[in-house]
C-alpha cells in the first residue's frame, strides 16, 4: 500500500491543488492528512471542504493544533500572533465545518503506521517533535513500527536502533529511501501549505508499506497568488511573505 503523507494545509488552495495534483502521479493507494488544514492562508472553507471529500472517499485525517483552536479552545497554545487569522478563519467556517474539524482524531493508524499531528507520546498537548530525544519519546509511546507527524514545517526523517540510539537526517527530495527493519522511524514530511526550511515549494512524502520506502516531495506552485489572496482577504502582510520566502 503506497501512501500519500500531507500535513499543514493551512488554507492554501493553490499549494494543496498542486500537491494533490503530484501525488496522483505516483501510484497512491491511500491519502493521509496530518492535520492543520486552516489558519494562516485565505481559502479555509474550499481546504475544509476538499479534507471532508477525500475523507468520504476514504482518506485518514486527524486533527491539528489550528483545527483544534477553531471552537475557542486551545488559543493559548498559540502564538499571539496568530489570534488574528484565527479569528478570521473561524469566521469564514460555517458552524458544521467548525464541527466536522473538532470531531476529527488526534491520531490513527494505517498498517504499520502510527499518524499524529504533533507527536505519539502526548498529542493532547501539541509538543513538537524538534530533536532527537523528541522523536525516540514518541516511537517508544507506541509498538508501531513507523510514525508521522506534522507540525513542524520542515521536512525531517529520525530513526531508533534497537539499543535505543536516536538519529536523524534531512532527507533529498525525490530519492526513496528504505527505512531497515533494524531500527523505527519517525518521519515529518513537512508542511503543504507553509514550508519554513527556506524553500517555497509545498512539501509532502509517500510511503510504500510494502517495501518500507519513503520519498519525500517537493511541489512548486504559484505562491505569490496564494500571497495575494492572504492580502486581499486583509490578513497579516507576514502570512503571505512568508509563503513567498518559505521560512
Amino acid at each position: 500500500m503506497k501512501l500519500a503523507l500531507l500535513s499543514d494545509l493551512h488554507s492554501n488552495r493553490q499549494a494543496t491543488e498542486a500537491v494533490w495534483a503530484h501525488a496522483q502521479t505516483q501510484g497512491i493507494d491511500q491519502l493521509v492528512l496530518l492535520g492543520d488544514f486552516v489558519d494562516y492562508g485565505a481559502d479555509p472553507v474550499w481546504v475544509v471542504d476538499f479534507v471532508r471529500d477525500q475523507i468520504s472517499r476514504g482518506a485518514i485525517a486527524v486533527r491539528g493544533n489550528h483545527d483544534d483552536a477553531i471552537d475557542g479552545h486551545g488559543t493559548a497554545e498559540l502564538g499571539h500572533h496568530v489570534l488574528q487569522s484565527l479569528e478570521w478563519t473561524r469566521q469564514q467556517l460555517s458552524p458544521d465545518q467548525q464541527v466536522f474539524l473538532a470531531s476529527l482524531p488526534l491520531t490513527a493508524t494505517v498498517g504499520p503506521c502510527l499518524i499524529a499531528h504533533a507527536n505519539a507520546h502526548d498529542p493532547v498537548h501539541w509538543g513538537y517533535v524538534l530533536s532527537r530525544l523528541d522523536a525516540a519519546r514518541s516511537l517508544m509511546a507506541t509498538p508501531s513500527r513507523f510514525v508521522f507527524c506534522g507540525h513542524v514545517h520542515e521536512p525531517c526523517l529520525y530513526h531508533l536502533s534497537q539499543t535505543s540510539k536516536a538519529g536523524e537526517f534531512t532527507p533529498v527530495p525525490g530519492v526513496p529511501i528504505e527505512l531497515s527493519p533494524a531500527r523505527r522511524w519517525l518521519a515529518i514530511p513537512g508542511s503543504v501549505g507553509q514550508p519554513r526550511d527556506g524553500n517555497p515549494a509545498a512539501c509532502y512524502a509517500t510511503f510504500d508499506t510494502d517495501s518500507s520506502t519513503l520519498t519525500f516531495h517537493r511541489v512548486p506552485y504559484d505562491h505569490d497568488e496564494a500571497a495575494r489572496r492572504i492580502l486581499a482577504a486583509g490578513l497579516p502582510a507576514y502570512d503571505a511573505e512568508r509563503l513567498i520566502h518559505g521560512h
